[in-house]
């Protein structure tokens, strides 16, 4: 009898019988669901903080020590320092969508925009719920003078994640150029 087959079609067995609740994308599936029924600001960002850290987890050592360099480059406003953290983690790990969100920001930091949409819109490609590049989605658009584009992405962030006061602040901002005014 040939037990290692035996074993081996067990185990594969058993991995597909289980649930995936245990893998970050359907945590953060949880999580985002959660989120979107937030009743408060308090819970809103508490879910949303264990959502970016679960699209934090790259699943390799090396990836996840470029994010975070890239990120304390971001923290002392260092944007040249991050964009190279950023996009030699965008280069050996190009599907993984937090890489390009901290690519974006540092591109934005240092206000070369047209790249940071770029990045934005890779994020999007990966992840279409991503809340926070919706945002940045937003602040760009608005940046350049586009209120009607960057009002439709601070909508889509509210649907996502709601009690957000900044992008209810810019909504306002931009409501009576974005969408005109009824009487």
């Amino acid at each position: 009898m040939d037990y290692k087959r035996i074993l081996a079609a067990f185990c594969a067995l058993v991995m597909i019988s289980l649930p995936s609740f245990g893998r970050a994308e359907d945590r953060a599936a949880e999580l985002l669901a959660e989120l979107q029924e937030a009743e408060t600001a308090t819970a809103a960002q508490r879910l949303e903080s264990q959502i970016i850290a679960e699209w934090s987890k790259s699943g390799s050592a090396s990836m996840d020590l470029l994010l975070k360099r890239g990120r304390d480059a971001l923290e002392v406003k260092n944007h040249k320092a991050a964009i190279e953290h950023f996009r030699a983690l965008t280069d050996h790990a190009p599907e993984f969508a937090e890489g390009w969100h901290g690519l974006a920001l540092a591109y934005f930091g240092a206000e070369k925009f047209g790249p940071a949409m770029d990045a934005l819109e890779r994020v999007l490609a990966l992840n279409p719920n991503h809340f926070a590049a919706l945002r940045g989605v937003g602040a760009i658009n608005e940046q350049v003078g586009k209120p009607a584009l960057a009002y439709r992405a601070f909508e889509k962030v509210l649907e996502l994640r709601p009690h957000d006061p900044d992008v209810e602040k810019a909504m306002e901002r931009l409501e009576r150029v974005a969408i005109g005014i009824t009487l």
